[in-house]
């Protein structure tokens, strides 16, 4: 696995209205609901990076008033799972 590290100012996190021990996994979750709303990563590659399950991620979505993008590929792959349930 490949990772990135951001670098926050000291300034910022300490003016942060998050507690410092929740701070790694906020961040997260807000970067994959940005990243998720302006198409850049698919439900199922966002809610991993939140580290949510799929139900969660859709709560943790609803929450935030983001739409849900739901394309033709997003329909294919759901067909094709349905018929593979037979």
């Amino acid at each position: 696995m490949s990772s990135i590290t951001i670098e926050i100012p000291e300034n910022i996190t300490r003016s942060a209205k998050i507690p410092y021990q929740e701070m790694d996994v906020r961040f997260k979750q807000e970067l994959a609901i940005r990243l998720y709303e302006q198409g850049i990563l698919n439900f199922g590659k966002a809610r991993l990076l939140a580290g949510l399950t799929k139900w969660q991620f859709h709560r943790l979505l609803g929450k935030e008033n983001i739409l849900r993008n739901y394309d033709l590929e997003d329909l294919q792959t759901d067909l094709k799972t349905l018929e593979n349930l037979d």
